[in-house]
């Protein structure tokens, strides 16, 4: 696949995380860029927590120009779908893969790859959103360094003996996520989600969301126009706007 036009790239060997250079390059550049590293000796995923990055797998964060909050958090369904396209042109028919709200992509089950969002500020004003990407494509994490009931990793060259590097993988992913995008930006968040909900994992099924201050069981009815959690409780509905998801 091509590398999409007017988005631009800067590689590096080790850097603390790929999110951390996107904050100090917001505002250096007009149009989206990627930022990946070979090796990262910090990273972190949701709420601060440490994320286990061996050496080999895909580290990555995009720069996307947004001063609109709403359509910045829209970018994890983006990065999603382009994930889902970039993993399958990765391993070929086979392996089934899945949509976990609101941020990991499933393999057979288990956790291939994160998605992280992160605001980008420029003199105290939104500039955009950096999204993170990391994804398992020849080491996952030991099971006993993953958070209770969380679900288990695998990668791809376990599940399905494909041999990807990172550069492959990010020359699939990158178009992928202009495709997408650019359906975001002409037709909004409607396509977006219609094509999220068709792999969306668990749907119909109970899930439990846990929110800060409580925990929240219920049948997963959708996610709604705003990237929302919509659970049906024995309460009646709950919307969601941010959570922790366990199966």
């Amino acid at each position: 696949m091509e590398w999409p036009a007017n988005v631009g790239h800067f590689p590096f060997a080790e850097v603390t995380s790929t999110l951390d250079v996107a904050r100090e390059k917001a505002g250096q550049v007009a149009s989206p860029t990627w930022i990946t590293a070979t090796r990262q000796t910090a990273s972190r995923g949701r709420r601060g927590r440490p994320w286990v990055a061996p050496v080999g797998n895909f580290y990555g964060t995009l720069m996307v120009p947004c001063s609109d909050p709403m359509l910045a958090s829209l970018r994890s369904f983006v990065a999603a779908l382009a994930l889902r396209d970039a993993l399958d042109a990765a391993m070929g028919e086979g392996p089934k893969l899945a949509l976990k709200w609101p941020n990991d992509v499933l393999l057979n089950s288990g956790k291939v790859a994160g998605i992280l969002l992160e605001s980008l500020t420029v003199q105290g004003r939104m500039w955009g959103v950096a999204v993170g990407i990391g994804v398992n494509l020849n080491a996952s994490p030991d099971i006993a360094q993953v958070e209770e009931r969380a679900v288990v990793p695998v990668n791809i060259k376990g599940e399905s003996g494909a041999d990807v590097t990172p550069d492959v993988f990010l020359k699939l992913l990158a178009p992928a996520f202009a495709k997408w995008d650019a359906q975001l930006m002409t037709f909004g968040f409607t396509p977006i989600r219609n094509a999220w909900l068709e792999d969306a994992a668990r749907l119909g099924e109970t899930i439990t969301a846990r929110l800060p201050n409580e925990e929240i069981t219920g049948r997963f009815e959708t996610v709604d126009e705003n990237g929302y959690l919509i659970l049906n409780t024995a309460k009646g509905l709950r919307s969601i706007a941010a959570a922790d998801v366990f199966f």
